[in-house]
C-alpha cells in the first residue's frame, strides 16, 4: 500500500471511529436488507483466538420476537426504536464446532505446507483440550483458590465460567467491527449490556451453555437524537510506557 493509499485508509476509519457514537433514538428509516448482511459479513472476519469464532449473530427480523427482545432488553429507547437488534450469543461448543471445521479444512487444504498444516493440528489439538476437559466445572473452584492468590489469573479460559467469559471476550471483538462497519456505512448502532439475558436465551430457544455478551441495535439517528459531547480520559492516563 502506497504512503497516499495508507493515509486515506487512515483517514477513512478515523471517520468511520468518530462518527460512531451509541445512538438511543433511531428513526424509523429502514435498513436495506443488503447492508445488514454486508456489516455481519465483516464482522465475521473479526479476530478470535486461535481464530476459533466462538459466537453466533442472530438478527431479530421477525416483528413479534423483536418486540419480545426489545422488551427484555428493559425496554430501553435503543431497543425499542431500533431498525435492527443483533444479539451476539457465544459460547465454548461453538469454539468446538468451529475448531472441528477448521480441521477439516486443513487436512483438505492443497494450498497450505505441511508445515503449515502441522501447526494449524497443534493449535487445534490445544484449543480442544481446553474447551474440552478444561471447560469441565471441576476447574472452576480450583481456578477461584488460584485467583486469590493471584487475580491475574482470573481470566484463565479454564473451568465452566471461565470458557463462558473466553467465549464472550471474543465475540467482543466481533461486535465491535459490526458498529465501525456500521459507522462506515453511515449506519447509527448503540451497544446493550442492560438485558435479562435468561429472558432473551429462552425467546432465541439457546441451548445451555450459552452467553450473551452484548445487543447491538441498528438504525440511523433521530434528528432530535441527543449526542453530547464526547469525553474519555486524558491519553496520557490511557497509554503506559514503559
Amino acid at each position: 500500500m502506497s504512503s497516499s493509499d495508507q493515509l486515506h485508509t487512515w483517514s477513512q476509519f478515523q471517520t468511520a471511529n468518530r462518527y460512531r457514537r451509541a445512538i438511543r433514538d433511531f428513526d424509523s428509516t429502514p435498513i436495506a436488507s443488503d447492508d445488514v448482511y454486508a456489516l455481519l459479513a465483516e464482522a465475521a472476519l473479526a479476530p478470535s483466538s486461535g481464530n476459533l469464532q466462538p459466537y453466533e449473530f442472530h438478527w431479530i427480523r421477525d416483528p413479534s420476537l423483536k418486540a419480545s427482545v426489545a422488551s427484555a432488553c428493559n425496554r430501553q429507547k435503543a431497543a425499542n426504536s431500533a431498525t435492527e437488534l443483533i444479539v451476539v450469543v457465544a459460547s465454548p461448543e461453538l469454539g468446538k464446532q468451529t475448531a472441528t471445521a477448521r480441521l477439516k479444512h486443513v487436512e483438505g487444504s492443497s494450498v497450505l505446507e505441511p508445515k503449515s498444516k502441522d501447526y494449524y493440528r497443534n493449535q487445534i489439538t490445544k484449543f480442544n483440550k481446553i474447551l474440552g476437559f478444561g471447560s469441565s466445572a471441576l476447574w472452576t473452584p480450583l481456578l477461584f483458590v488460584a485467583t486469590l492468590i493471584r487475580p491475574s489469573l482470573s481470566l484463565l479460559p479454564v473451568g465452566n465460567i471461565g470458557s463462558r467469559h473466553w467465549a464472550a471476550r471474543n465475540a467482543i471483538f466481533a461486535a465491535q467491527t459490526l458498529m465501525l462497519g456500521a459507522a462506515a456505512k453511515g449506519i447509527d448502532s448503540c451497544p446493550m449490556e442492560g438485558f435479562s439475558a435468561p429472558k432473551v436465551a429462552e425467546l432465541l430457544g439457546l441451548p445451555r451453555g450459552s452467553v450473551i455478551p452484548i445487543v447491538v441495535a441498528l438504525g440511523y439517528r433521530a434528528t432530535d437524537a441527543r449526542i453530547e459531547e464526547r469525553w474519555r480520559r486524558p491519553l496520557e492516563s490511557v497509554v503506559i510506557c514503559r
